[in-house]
């Protein structure tokens, strides 16, 4: 059993609702045999969940915004249906104009139909510009003719699409008198409220099985002439005047701003909870698992205090809190760029859309990293899908793909990057977050001992040349004036471009988590601790990547084995308390539904127990048939079975 430990009180979610104990025991909320479950069982458990939640919420008066929406989707890990629901009521909240919103939000958030999110194509993803589906405005009814014209136009993966929804927001190509004005939103009902066949001209099912959300009826739909009337395109910043004059405000990405609301809010719930409980679950174990002796004569060793599982895990434990603060840090500027967009100022919503991106997928391929180490530091038992980690692996490894595949979303980084560069070299404003892109500051490391590499300021300046060095390397340019043509020189630096992005992601990633200890001066234990998180942090990127570092010499080889040192003997600073560190993500045996990650400890009767509830150990052995097929040969005493 796990030792008696003190509480590390830093709040890192919301307040754990008074009422939360009587919602996890619910049996409706259970999860308890969801790793014996199929598709189809996960698909009715999560729909039972979402009905029986919103029935709680009705009777309580909860809303989506409070805590205990926010406890119940941590505890039963999203296993909900009807989350797209949340993207198609946020989509006309945002892109629809007030009529509209009079209209339709009521209906979704009284759940009189059920909405999804029809963005995605089987031939196309990221690339939005290149979506086919078409919406050609007839101006003598006054509709929109939706269509899918080819087979990879067909929208494909939307999340509740196969089964539930009955309602979407459908993103295509709109079309008036034969021009093409880019992609917009429409309002697109696919079933009927009365019986909830497919609508005329709809075709939509489930796309099949998948790595993990068994509990999620992703679908494909396909539209052949499906009309609807012009007030179904959402129209808050775009327009089609019923004499077919199209009016816009602002910029046409508006239309993606929903998307990168998704973006933020995936980080957040799809991404840092599953890391968050990866390193619950490992750390857990690592001090009850014994293996092997450290000191002669001595008991076996838990596995956390040797340094090679330390090194494995206390890095991902670090990560976790950076992402977690950098989360918030990435909803603040959502914040501020949703209040300028609200009165119509879209100067804001480049940034946005270029930190959501490129720390969408920054955050993204790190956690994913993480959990596999997690669950392989875990040894045998981190396979069973009784620990919990596979479903958290397979499920934060979609992450990397869905909402814009990592690789295009650095390059859509790396694009803003260079244009706040040249404008910051030509002495033109740029966001406060760039503006160290002005030059590369020459010059060495002041670091002159090990101690001296725990300096915030130290390691935060190394990552802001490393960063500035990087983007000034974005050699495009050079290529252009070379008579490279300007989309070929993109592709041949596209690589460097990733990298650049990455850079700049890890740099304001350390930068802010520094930021962060310094203002919890009023908690002095409390700082303590997070800045030791904060090194470890810092340093593990450098020790990992030292090769960017050392590439100019602004660091020496001689400081690099200081920061190894220094990275080093952090681990077992950090060991001390990094079970009251994993405690305090608050997460409870219910939500973890891991045998290896419980509270007490109890790992191995855990694990049996569990394993008894397996329907192939309560089936009744068919001693017949085996006898049956089962041939004895005396003489060669072999078995064949027939």
């Amino acid at each position: 059993a796990l030792p008696s430990r003190v509480t590390i009180s830093i709040q890192l979610t919301p307040l754990r609702p008074a009422r939360f104990p009587s919602i996890e025991r619910d049996p409706v909320f259970s999860r308890e045999n969801q790793y014996f479950q199929s598709q189809n069982e996960r698909y009715e458990a999560a729909v039972r969940k979402a009905v029986h939640l919103q029935k709680k919420m009705h009777e309580m008066g909860w809303t989506e915004s409070g805590p205990e929406f926010k406890y119940i989707y941590r505890a039963v890990s999203g296993d909900i249906a009807f989350l797209l629901h949340r993207i198609f009521i946020r989509s006309i909240s945002v892109l629809g104009s007030d009529k509209q919103i009079a209209k339709w939000i009521p209906l979704a958030t009284q759940h009189k139909l059920i909405g999804s999110y029809a963005q995605t194509e089987l031939g196309h993803g990221t690339y939005l510009q290149g979506l086919e589906t078409t919406a050609v405005f007839d101006i003598t009814t006054q509709e929109f003719i939706l269509n899918t014209p080819k087979v990879s136009a067909m929208k494909w993966w939307p999340g509740d699409m196969g089964r539930s929804a009955t309602h979407t927001v459908v993103f295509a190509q709109l079309y008036i008198n034969g021009k093409c004005y880019g992609v917009h939103p429409f309002i697109v009902q696919i079933r009927s409220l009365r019986d909830h066949s497919l609508c005329p001209g709809i075709t939509a099912g489930d796309i099949g099985p998948k790595m993990n959300f068994e509990n999620v009826d992703n679908g494909y739909l396909m539209l052949q002439n499906v009309r609807v009337p012009r007030e179904n395109m959402l129209n808050k910043f775009c327009e089609v005047q019923p004499d077919g004059t199209y009016v816009r405000q602002g910029s046409q990405k508006i239309n993606y701003f929903t998307m990168t609301t998704v973006r933020i809010s995936l980080i957040s719930d799809e991404v840092i909870i599953p890391l968050m409980k990866a390193c619950t679950i490992a750390i857990r174990y690592s001090v009850v698992r014994r293996q092997s002796k450290l000191k002669p004569g001595k008991q076996e060793a838990k596995i956390l205090d040797y340094q090679t599982q330390q090194e494995k895990l206390l890095p991902q434990l670090a990560t976790a809190y950076a992402f977690h603060f950098i989360n918030d840090y990435l909803q603040e500027l959502f914040n501020r760029v949703y209040r300028e967009i609200r009165k119509k100022n879209f100067n804001t919503l480049p940034e946005l859309h270029a930190f959501s991106s490129g720390f969408k997928a920054m955050v993204t391929q790190y956690s994913t990293s993480a959990v596999q180490i997690c669950l392989q530091a875990c040894g045998g038992h981190g396979y069973s899908s009784l620990s919990g980690l596979p479903s958290l692996y397979t499920r934060i490894i979609a992450s990397c793909i869905y909402e814009g595949e990592n690789t295009i979303l650095l390059l859509q980084t790396a694009r803003f990057l260079i244009k706040c560069s040249r404008a910051a070299s030509a002495g033109q404003p740029v966001p406060p977050s760039v503006t160290y892109l002005a030059a590369v500051k020459p010059g060495k490391c002041p670091a002159k001992n090990k101690l001296e590499f725990l300096s915030p300021d130290i390691y935060t300046e190394a990552y802001q040349h490393m960063a500035a060095r990087s983007v000034q390397r974005m050699g495009n340019g050079d290529l252009i004036q070379s008579g490279v043509k300007k989309h070929d020189a993109w592709n041949q630096c596209t690589v460097q471009l990733a990298q650049a992005a990455k850079a700049h992601c890890h740099y304001i990633t350390v930068k802010n988590f520094a930021e962060t200890v310094e203002k919890l001066k009023t908690e002095a234990g409390i700082q303590k601790i997070m800045k030791h998180l904060c090194d470890l942090f810092a340093l593990h990127g450098i020790f990992s990547n030292a090769g960017v570092f050392l590439h100019d010499g602004y660091v020496s080889g001689a400081q690099m084995d200081m920061i190894t040192a220094s990275y080093l003997d952090l681990l077992a600073v950090i060991r001390k308390d990094a079970v009251p560190l994993v405690d305090a993500f608050d997460f409870t045996d219910k939500s973890l539904n891991s045998a290896l990650g419980s509270y007490d400890g109890q790992v191995y009767q855990r694990l049996y127990e569990w394993a008894q509830k397996s329907p192939t150990n309560k089936q009744v052995r068919m001693l017949d048939y085996i006898r049956a097929t089962l041939c004895i040969s005396q003489s060669t005493r072999c078995l064949l079975f027939f």
